[in-house]
């Protein structure tokens, strides 16, 4: 069981601030980077236009923490070499974003090249599903990939309120998959961190849970005790 926090940002001044802020309490850190067309929200790297020094910003030597960025952008695929270049741990594309090279009468080689891609650089390569999205598109390409998504509401936007109909998701791809890694985003918070631990998720998703509280470091801390307690 692991609690990520997730960071919006619109610049690199501002992500950096908030990764420091969460540096000395968790493993990893999860970059909501958003484009303005898959969804409307336009976060950094996209916002200002500072898509050109992203790689350099992100370096390995720069943070102590692991990152995961969560690509919300259109075309996913095509701007996959940048982050490839970049000191991120995890790559997360949305099933909805490149379903027509991962789709049984899509441009499969394609899709095992991007995967072969990501692996060859050292990275993890996960896959995001919508609410609305059903597991059964995993099941040509699952056993090539190291963590699943599930959206607990719909991308793009932060504070907004936990879905249940994931909770459904989260045991129905567990008892199918028993080995892949699991990550639920959006809405999660105190209340709800037990029960989606016990569905079968491995990775919690967290951006307004923790970062408009009022102690950051105590309440990560909080939660990763109470969890611990719980389901150690």
């Amino acid at each position: 069981m692991e609690i990520i926090p997730a960071i919006i940002a619109k610049d690199f001044a501002e992500l950096e601030a908030k990764i420091k802020l969460v540096e000395p309490h968790v493993k990893t850190v999860q970059l909501d980077v958003m484009d303005g067309i898959f969804v409307s929200n336009v976060t950094w790297p996209y916002a200002r236009n500072c898509r050109e020094r992203f790689s350099v910003e992100l370096s390995r030597e720069r943070f102590s923490v692991d990152l995961e960025v969560h690509l919300m952008v259109d075309n996913s695929h095509q701007v996959l070499n940048e982050w490839l270049n970049s000191g991120v741990k995890r790559i997360i594309l949305h099933w909805e974003a490149i379903k027509e090279i991962f789709h049984p009468r899509g441009d499969r080689p394609k899709g095992d090249n991007l995967i072969k891609q990501t692996h060859n650089s050292g990275k993890e390569f996960g896959v995001a599903l919508n609410l609305e999205t059903p597991i059964s598109v995993l099941d040509n390409f699952i056993s090539y990939v190291d963590l699943v998504l599930l959206m607990s509401v719909p991308p793009g936007q932060a504070g907004q309120k936990f879905d249940e109909r994931v909770m459904a998701k989260i045991i129905a791809l567990r008892q199918k998959y028993p080995d892949v890694k699991i990550e639920v985003d959006g809405g999660v918070n105190a209340q709800n961190a037990g029960d989606i631990i016990k569905a079968g998720a491995d990775f919690l998703v967290m951006g307004s849970a923790i970062f408009e509280s009022e102690d950051i470091g105590g309440t990560i801390e909080r939660l990763q005790n109470m969890l611990a307690t719980e389901y150690r």
